[in-house]
């Protein structure tokens, strides 16, 4: 009679996953501002504790956090704090029926921005599959609140693809004082069932992006990316085709990293001159602001990213802090991660 194996307990299983964690390369590394930035960022903090705000900048420990304050732009995520999703990427909770809405949400959003002294904040959303217009008039409410208290801060709203209800989307868009309808694609076409919860896909959000840009041509359209989840340069390249064709103006590409070791293992950490060449592509595509780099995040520079699609100095030359990589403001890189002459 053969001998059966043992079966691998939940407990080895998790210690193998760690112990095969790829250790973060040398180029990981941000610098802290200084100066005005500095203090902003200083008098951003002590609004943020006295009063007990939360922001996604703090819960998710975003390392750019010390950036975006000290410039004026913050994240918030309204509708709970559960998905009805399960990307595989993401550190979110999942839940199929979170809790209801909250009522006085759009009030303490509003309450929250003011607080804080910013001049531009970023709404971003979880996934709500189990509201009919996947939460589009809560966010919309959460909006107009922000605004009519705060009418001259610049508002973006990170959405999610809404189940591709294009109704809800027209309704959430309608009159909406935007600056900025942003809506990520996370990873490219191959790698949406290895990385995004099946009801998600590549395409059913380029018709999120591309709608939105009818629907407003006065709004920028911002998308983001993710690389690392087992990608390789070429199909990057053809996914941010995609999305300027799409209508997108707006374009940031950040390195995935492993929240757990429950989530996708890293497949891979781009060489600096990856980023760069991206960002180099991006701008002769079209895209009218980028910012390309290992610790960017898909709210990064928020703010400025929509100043430069205005006229602005590109944000990669402002003061940079090493989240972003561009060859307008580094020398060439070598392959190896250093500089060329």
């Amino acid at each position: 009679m053969p001998r059966r194996l043992p079966i691998a307990s939940s407990d080895s299983l998790m210690a193998r996953r760690r112990g095969e964690r790829k250790r973060l390369p040398s180029w990981f590394k941000t610098s802290l501002p200084v100066g005005n930035a500095q203090k902003e960022f200083l008098v951003t903090r002590q609004n943020v504790q006295e009063n007990s705000l939360h922001t996604v900048c703090e819960e998710a420990r975003c390392p750019n956090i010390h950036d975006c304050w000290g410039r004026g732009t913050a994240t918030f995520m309204v509708a709970g704090k559960s998905c009805t999703r399960g990307c595989k990427f993401c550190a979110v909770g999942t839940l199929n029926r979170p809790p209801p809405l909250d009522p006085d949400e759009p009030q303490n959003i509003a309450f929250a921005i003011d607080t804080m002294g910013i001049n531009h904040a970023v709404i971003t959303v979880v996934n709500r599959d189990d509201i009919p217009d996947g939460g589009a008039s809560h966010y919309r409410k959460c909006i107009k609140a922000a605004h009519k208290r705060n009418p001259n801060v610049g508002l973006e709203l990170l959405c999610s693809d809404l189940d591709g209800n294009i109704e809800a989307l027209e309704s959430l868009l309608y009159d909406l004082p935007l600056r900025v309808f942003a809506h990520n694609v996370e990873c490219v076409p191959r790698l949406d069932r290895r990385v995004r919860d099946p009801r998600a896909s590549f395409t059913q959000s380029l018709t999120i992006l591309s709608t939105a840009a009818r629907l407003r041509p006065d709004l920028k359209i911002k998308s983001s990316l993710m690389v690392g989840l087992g990608e390789d340069d070429q199909e990057v390249l053809h996914a941010m085709k995609l999305l300027r064709e799409a209508g997108v103006h707006l374009l940031t590409i950040g390195q995935y990293l492993q929240p757990s070791d429950r989530h996708l293992p890293i497949d891979r950490f781009p060489e600096p001159s990856s980023f760069e060449m991206w960002d180099l592509e991006a701008r002769k595509m079209g895209f009218e602001a980028v910012a390309c780099g290992p610790l960017v995040r898909s709210s990064y520079r928020a703010g400025l990213l929509w100043e430069e699609a205005m006229g602005a100095e590109p944000v990669v030359t402002r003061d940079a802090t090493g989240s972003a990589i561009s060859r307008l403001q580094n020398p060439p890189i070598s392959a190896e991660g250093g500089a060329v002459s």
